[in-house]
């Protein structure tokens, strides 16, 4: 999963309120330098300190918590534009995992860096958080998707909501995306049997509402897919830039 300039989070930022050249050169600033981290390598481990955040640039990493006797839950999927280490800064120790699904590219901004914003720049910053209260939004989604929604629901919602985050970064052609994860990932992620994910995809598919080839996803009847899966975006949309603090 490749990503294009303009850099994934001021792009997806840039849609929440306009940017300045300066606001621009400050958020690109942040995603600058970056470093590799090889698949299935850990950019932040569980239980031990961390005190900044990594600003995801390319690849596709998951956040985990494994339990002692080595069973994992999957928190969610992070792509690129997303800010990681969020709330693990605010604690002596990382709450959980996050380890790279593919080759990835991340840059590492210091916490004080980050609450510096607030004081200097606090349109920007206001976005940035955003994301943070973005993040926890779709926690809440994914917890009520494992607690009361159908496989048919859950699978229908996962798939949405991917489609628009990748779309905020520029990495959705119309309503199609690569989807580098395996129905076993996919399974482990929604709670769910390797037998359910298979029956529900061959569902989805028989009925005109998505197709897949290979790692290739494309939702070929968005509004009836929402209606099925019961998706409100609303917890993935901007806020009133008219609530943002004015600078200067």
């Amino acid at each position: 999963m490749t990503v294009n300039l303009p850099n994934p989070l001021t792009r997806k930022l840039a849609q929440l309120a306009p940017l300045s050249a300066a606001d621009t050169a400050l958020l690109d600033s942040l995603q600058s330098p970056t470093r590799a981290v090889a698949r299935h390598r850990e950019l932040i481990s569980a239980g031990r300190r961390y005190d900044g955040l990594l600003i995801l640039i390319d690849g596709i990493a998951i956040r985990s918590r494994v339990l002692h006797d080595g069973r994992r839950q999957i928190l969610n999927i992070a792509i690129p534009g997303d800010v990681i280490g969020f709330p693990a800064c605010f604690f002596e120790r990382a709450l959980y995992s996050v380890t790279a699904l593919t080759d990835t590219q991340v840059a590492s901004v210091p916490f004080a860096r980050l609450l510096g914003l607030f004081e200097e720049h606090p349109r920007v910053a206001a976005t940035v958080f955003w994301s943070f209260a973005c993040e926890a939004a779709i926690y809440a989604e994914h917890l009520i998707g494992l607690g009361r929604r159908s496989s048919v629901e859950r699978v229908g919602h996962f798939l949405l909501e991917l489609l628009i985050r990748l779309q905020a970064v520029g990495l959705a052609d119309g309503t199609s995306f690569r989807l580098p994860l395996t129905q076993e990932l996919i399974a482990d992620v929604l709670g769910l049997s390797l037998q359910h994910i298979n029956r529900t995809l061959r569902q989805l598919r028989t009925e005109g509402l998505v197709a897949i080839d290979g790692h290739s996803v494309e939702i070929r009847n968005v509004e009836g897919l929402a209606a099925l899966a019961e998706f409100d975006r609303a917890y993935l949309s901007r806020f009133r830039i008219a609530d943002l603090p004015t600078e200067g």
